[in-house]
């Protein structure tokens, strides 16, 4: 049986953001303290009404503490387990660079969705990208006659998926894929200047940005290097990042980034969470 006290954080082996909480639950010592539930983003069971009455937005990490409101959301969530770690954490962040790294001009939950041409929209419409939008569409069109009382809530989840769903279809207007194409383009010249320019500013030269430990920034940071890379054909390895370069116009991996990667490779949080590959 499973112990009252502890907290529970919900997970997906498949997305980016509850993955910055899961590496900190080994990093920071939680494994006895924190029970890691999966919820299938992919076949929409963030949608079912049960658990969008524990989380209204619906999205994961949910942290769930005894006694306390839940955390919905990211930088919340780090930052509750930085601050109660069990073991040594790194530092605070102390900057904005938490803020600049959820920015929508560097998403990577887009990037896994974008495409610049008619190849990869076809690609993407053929992987999990598309399977992802028809499955999240299906399973709000079956939970939202069950539960009146959010109606609201997946009224709107329903419009904006189902226009995610126009995007990904075969009648998609002409006007709307060319808006769609214009938009990834430039969603990853942005991710291009933040890998060469933003992130190596933030970097030391050896260790994590919170210090010798992993601190709030770090946990934000490889979640989101991990996604950017996987898309373009990294593995977890610790030359995984290396494939950045194939969106990097020419330019190498920084070498801040590239030993980063390596120190987080190596941890036992890493091995943890991406054990079935990068996500």
């Amino acid at each position: 049986m499973v112990s009252s006290d502890k907290k529970t954080l919900y997970v997906f082996g498949g997305a980016i953001w509850p993955s910055a909480p899961w590496l900190a639950v080994t990093a920071l010592g939680y494994d006895d303290q924190v029970n890691v539930e999966q919820v299938n983003l992919v076949e929409g069971a963030n949608f079912a009404p049960e658990f969008v009455r524990k989380n209204p937005a619906a999205t994961l990490p949910t942290l769930l503490i005894p006694g306390e409101n839940p955390l919905t959301d990211t930088t919340s969530v780090i930052k509750y387990m930085i601050a109660n770690a069990p073991k040594p954490a790194g530092k605070a962040s102390g900057t904005d660079f938490v803020a600049r790294i959820h920015e929508d001009a560097v998403d990577p939950n887009f990037a896994l969705l974008s495409a610049r041409n008619d190849q990869e929209l076809a690609a993407k419409n053929g992987g999990i990208p598309g399977l992802f939008i028809r499955s999240r569409q299906a399973a709000l069109l079956k939970y939202a006659p069950t539960a009146p009382d959010l109606a609201s809530f997946y009224d709107a989840k329903i419009k904006y998926n189902g226009f995610l769903d126009l995007v990904y279809s075969a009648d998609v207007p002409a006007e709307v894929k060319e808006t769609w194409f214009n938009k990834s383009k430039a969603a990853w010249e942005a991710i291009r200047a933040f890998i060469l320019n933003d992130i190596p500013a933030v970097l030391p030269e050896s260790g994590y940005i919170g210090g010798e430990n992993p601190g709030e920034d770090d946990f934000h940071l490889a979640a989101w290097l991990a996604r950017i890379a996987l898309l373009t054909g990294a593995t977890p390895k610790e030359d995984g990042v290396l494939s950045l370069k194939n969106e990097l116009g020419g330019a190498e991996v920084p070498e801040k980034i590239v030993n980063y990667w390596k120190l987080w490779s190596a941890t036992p949080a890493w091995a943890i969470v991406y054990k079935d590959g990068l996500h």
